[in-house]
Parts: structure tokens; sequence; C-alpha cells
């Protein structure tokens, strides 16, 4: 026979209290004699009383839940974000949905998270159009961006400074020697590669006196397949080095340099971006801007929380310390 959920009315009659006062106690009002709240908490967990978080929105005009978008949840550097994310959600008693755009339909996917009376929404994604711009402006919903970067400034972000970090390291490869260096990346169309990756990259080339071709900047899609066709066009070139801005990415192109009897470090040199767990799994290790993912996650969602509560910002724009840690696929 199926069990019978428990309902904060069983709770009440159980505990011989109002329904008022098991909701306080539930939702930690202080406002509640001892004896009662331990009498109440004693039948709750006699019970096994979960509270029901749609009703609790519904009591409050609050849904209690975030959306968060995420262009692709198989990404490694995504799913440790939202670790960040879902820590603090947890300490702030919020429910979490989360929604795979695949960076081609962020327009329809944030309609549909509104359609679930979510409170807010923390995007991930790396293109932001006129159309979802407007939907954001439209909606009277807080939109923080976590790992992504808005090019206007009218979204609140939390980030790396990308322009230093691709420039630090491409001048580290330029320290070693390099004149050819090529810069792969994901989809050119997004801002976050062409406006602040690329740059980084190209300040560190231009200050160095060298010039880079057509040939020495692939884009592909952020995994280890479309890494691993890049690396072909990287070895063709005859690039020397090359940094990435996506650890998959990387450990495609490394791979493809091996199976081509391609020595690295030795004969050539990576750099990554994200520092995720994947930049220990391959071998040689990948050297890598050291950036901290799961504090970038935890923190947008407090910023999220804060524009919820109605608070203001201290900082609009968040942006978090990098480092860089140098493994095997460098000298």
């Amino acid at each position: 026979m199926e069990k019978q959920t428990v309902t904060i009315y069983d709770v009440a009659r159980e505990a011989g209290v109002s329904m008022a006062t098991v909701s306080r106690v539930v939702n930690g009002n202080t406002n509640v004699r001892a004896e009662t709240k331990e009498k109440v908490e004693a039948v709750i967990e006699r019970l096994d009383y979960r509270p029901n978080a749609v009703a609790r929105g519904l009591a409050s005009r609050k849904s209690t839940t975030i959306g968060i978008i995420v262009p692709d949840v198989t990404n490694v550097y995504f799913s440790e974000l939202a670790r960040g994310i879902d820590d603090v959600a947890q300490m702030y008693n919020y429910q979490i949905i989360l929604t795979n755009s695949d960076e081609k339909n962020n327009s329809n996917v944030f309609e549909s998270l509104l359609g679930k009376q979510v409170e807010g929404i923390l995007y991930m994604g790396n293109i932001i159009d006129d159309n979802l711009r407007d939907k954001i402006k439209k909606n009277n919903v807080p939109v923080v961006l976590s790992g992504s970067v808005d090019v206007e400034k009218q979204l609140p972000s939390v980030n790396i400074d990308y322009v230093s970090a691709m420039y630090e390291v491409t001048k580290h490869l330029i320290e070693h020697g390099h004149q050819k260096i090529a810069f792969v990346s994901g989809p050119l169309d997004e801002t976050i590669n062409t406006e602040f990756k690329f740059k980084g990259y190209q300040k560190a080339l231009v200050e160095a006196g060298l010039d880079y071709t057509d040939d020495l900047l692939v884009s592909g899609d952020y995994n280890y397949q479309s890494g691993y066709q890049l690396g072909a066009m990287v070895h063709d070139s005859g690039a020397t080095a090359a940094v990435v801005v996506d650890d998959e990415m990387a450990a495609g192109v490394l791979n493809y340099m091996t199976d081509q009897d391609v020595v690295t470090p030795d004969d050539f040199e990576i750099v990554t971006l994200n520092n995720s767990h994947i930049t220990l799994l391959t071998r040689p290790q990948l050297s890598s801007v050291t950036q901290p993912i799961y504090d970038i996650g935890a923190v947008s969602m407090r910023m999220l929380t804060k524009l919820m509560n109605g608070e203001e910002l201290d900082t609009h724009d968040m942006i978090l310390p990098h480092g860089y840690a140098g493994r095997g696929t460098t000298k």
C-alpha cells in the first residue's frame, strides 16, 4: 500500500498545537516556547514529516526556488560551479531547478523557469542576445551571471579577470621562446572569448612584437572530441604552443599531439584556463590558470540571495583572484 504523505495538519494534531505553531517551528521562528518546540520537533521526527517547499512558497508568496541555466551539464567546469551554488542555496533554504540550454535556447529556457515561479536565476551561458536581454528587462526576476560576462555591464556577475589571465599565460609561453602560439577557443560568437580571452592573448603578442595569423586562431565546441579535431589544425599551423580556453578541449589537443608523436612539453607546450579536475587526469598533467570555480558559484548565489531580498550589492561585477599552476605540459 502506498505510504500517505504526512501533512502539517497531522503534525499539529499529534502535537496538540496549532498549524501556525508547527509552521513557526519549521521556519525557525524563535517566538515559540522551548517545551512546545521540543514537542513539535519530536512529532516531526516520529512522523518523518517533510515540509512542502511549494506550499511554503505559496504561503509566503515566495517560491523558495531559484533557476540555473547551464550551457552543458556534462561539462566539468559548470558542474563544479553548480556545487558552490548548491551549497549556498541549501544554507539559505532555496531549492534549485537546473536546466540545460545547449547555448541555443537560452530565451526559451529562461521563459520556462519563469513559468515555474522561480524567485531568481543564475545564468552560466556565454550568449546574451537581444531577445534574452529583453525578457530579463521585462520580468522582475533578479539574474546574476556565474562565470559569464555581460559586455554591456547591465547584469551583475562573478568571474576572474579573463583578459589578465590569458595575457599572463600567453606571455609565459612567449618567455619560453615560442613565436607561434595557437589560441584554441570555444565559439567566436561568444563575447567572453572574443572580447576577453582573445584580447588577453592578443595583448601579450603585440607587447612582444609578435603577429598572429588566422590559422593560429581555431575554435570549436567545449568538449574533448572538438579539442582533438582542433589539435589537427593546430598541428598543421606550425604552432609550437597553445593556450586553450577549456580543459576538455585542452585534453583533446594534448592527445592529438601525442598520437602524432609530438612530445609535450619538449616539442609542444599547452596551457589551459579552468583548472578543473580534468587537468590532473591527463598525462602529462595540464598546466593551467587557477581559478576558484567553487567560489565563483558560491559568491554568485550569495549575490542572488541579496537581490531576492531587495538588498543593494556591494559590488556589481565581482572579480575573484586567479593564479597559475605549472604542470607537465609546460617546461
